[in-house]
């Protein structure tokens, strides 16, 4: 009797050695698991957020007037020439109050204007007069004046928006009335410190956003979030190397709102 009990525990053992219990890192892995491997750490593992900027200095009497070129003009020469003239705001100064006048990525040359031509990445300019050489083609720019950490700022009469032509082609009418949506950060790459808080800015013409009507949805790295309070956002916990911002322009049921730019896609990258 007890060489059969010494037998049939042997037994039992070999037989759970072969038929392990499933193990919660074997089971097949769902959208909300967090997979660790031999490289990754429990510290690394970071959860996106947008966390909105509600301490900017306001500069409400600021004010950006585009005097040249003329909205719907057509320019013969491809060196084109903007002049502004700027009111109760100091270009090529730093913004120092905020907390992303510390803890955002700042450029050190200080405030200035940002000129979006056809929604492409922006130009920073100090200076209230320029020249820069453009192909020939039509043109929708917007420009408004930023802060040195780079967020716009928003209200009526710190901004432009018009339309221009240059060159020898046909002359395309864009309705400007509109509501448009116009990416301005995040832009390039950030190091170091400045990928701790990465700036999400945009500008809107012709809407407002608000929870029962225009949304903004902005899509980081796969995670979405609804956007109903135009300002400046701050991004945390983005990984190391290159993530993707996508906005999108929606209506109160958050449908697409049609338009040239309503839709926009950038990558950035963030290095140690």
């Amino acid at each position: 009797m007890k060489k059969s009990f010494i037998s049939l525990a042997l037994i039992a053992a070999l037989f759970a050695c072969e038929n392990p219990k499933e193990s919660p890192t074997e089971k097949g892995a769902d959208s909300s698991d967090v997979i660790l491997n031999d490289s990754t750490s429990l510290g690394e593992v970071k959860e996106i957020e947008l966390v909105p900027l509600k301490d900017s200095p306001e500069f409400s009497d600021a004010i950006l007037e585009l005097n040249a070129p003329e909205d719907g003009s057509v320019q013969k020469s491809n060196k084109v020439t903007f002049n502004y003239e700027i009111k109760n705001y100091q270009l090529a100064k730093p913004t120092v109050e905020g907390s992303c006048a510390i803890s955002c990525a700042n450029s050190d040359k200080g405030q200035h204007i940002h000129l979006i031509l056809n929604n492409a990445p922006y130009l920073a300019k100090y200076e209230p007069s320029f020249t820069d050489s453009l192909p020939d083609g039509n043109y929708i720019a917007l420009s408004f004046l930023s802060r040195s950490y780079h967020e716009s700022l928003k209200h009526f009469g710190a901004s432009d928006v018009r339309q221009f032509t240059v060159g020898k082609v046909a002359k395309e009418k864009i309705d400007l009335s509109k509501p448009m949506l116009f990416y301005s950060r995040p832009k390039g790459e950030y190091k170091g410190k400045d990928t701790e808080n990465v700036l999400l800015d945009f500008f809107l013409t012709n809407t407002v956003l608000s929870e029962k009507g225009n949304k903004v949805r902005a899509t980081i790295n796969g995670k979405t979030f609804l956007i109903t309070d135009w300002r400046g956002y701050i991004l945390k916990g983005l990984p190391m190397g290159e993530s993707t911002i996508k906005l999108e322009l929606l209506d109160a049921s958050e449908n697409p709102i049609p338009g040239k730019y309503n839709v926009v896609e950038r990558t950035i990258t963030l290095t140690k």
